[in-house]
């Protein structure tokens, strides 16, 4: 499982122009979406709820998640007008850090507009990490896949993208296969998130 990745020769994107790759590509005809999130710290900066998050105001952080429906809406409609099925990968560390519990939060409400999202606690992929963690990777059909770049301190940083279509297949197919192991996101929501006590964090 992802035996091939990264692969060679990656193309560098900065942010705006894979978040312009992306939208041409995801605009082209693709029939899917596969995304897979491995990281357990980032920053959103500009997500108004994530700022409340990260100025430790927990209640109005949970708050403000309810800002981005009608952008989430958006979203699922433009993708259901043009025929992509949208499928997210979450893979968990535990203990839980503030910020996935957080971003739970932001991910409950994409689920409630029809996210199909899945949950993977990483303990249960030791065998697919043994060389390096699976990748932080968005697939577009079988035409492009981007690994997502962060800096140093958790921004995104725009992505690398690969075209190579044996790489495509290779990763989908991992990603796939994890999918298809990961737990229900409710589930998971309400046995290991919820019950949690607000996190301790200030800038």
């Amino acid at each position: 499982m992802f035996e091939h990745f990264p692969g060679d020769h990656p193309e560098r994107l900065a942010r705006p122009a894979y978040h312009e790759d992306f939208r041409r590509h995801y605009e082209s005809g693709i029939d899917s979406l596969r995304k897979l999130e491995r990281g357990q710290n980032f920053k959103e900066r500009g997500f108004a709820s994530w700022e409340a998050f990260a100025d430790g105001d927990w209640e109005r952080a949970v708050d403000l998640v309810e800002e981005k429906r009608e952008i989430y809406s958006r979203q699922f409609r433009k993708a259901e007008r043009l025929g992509i099925e949208g499928r997210r990968l979450r893979v968990v560390e535990f203990p839980i850090t503030p910020y996935v519990q957080w971003e739970f939060f932001a991910l409950r409400l994409r689920v409630e507009l029809g996210d199909n999202i899945r949950v993977m606690d990483a303990r249960g992929i030791a065998d697919a990490e043994r060389r390096r963690p699976v990748p932080e990777v968005v697939i577009l059909g079988d035409v492009v896949l981007y690994e997502v770049v962060y800096d140093e301190d958790g921004n995104a940083d725009g992505a690398r993208r690969f075209t190579d279509p044996a790489l495509i297949a290779e990763t989908s197919a991992g990603f796939d296969e994890l999918y298809e192991r990961g737990e229900e996101f409710g589930r998971f929501f309400d046995r290991e998130i919820a019950p949690l006590a607000p996190p301790s964090l200030t800038r």
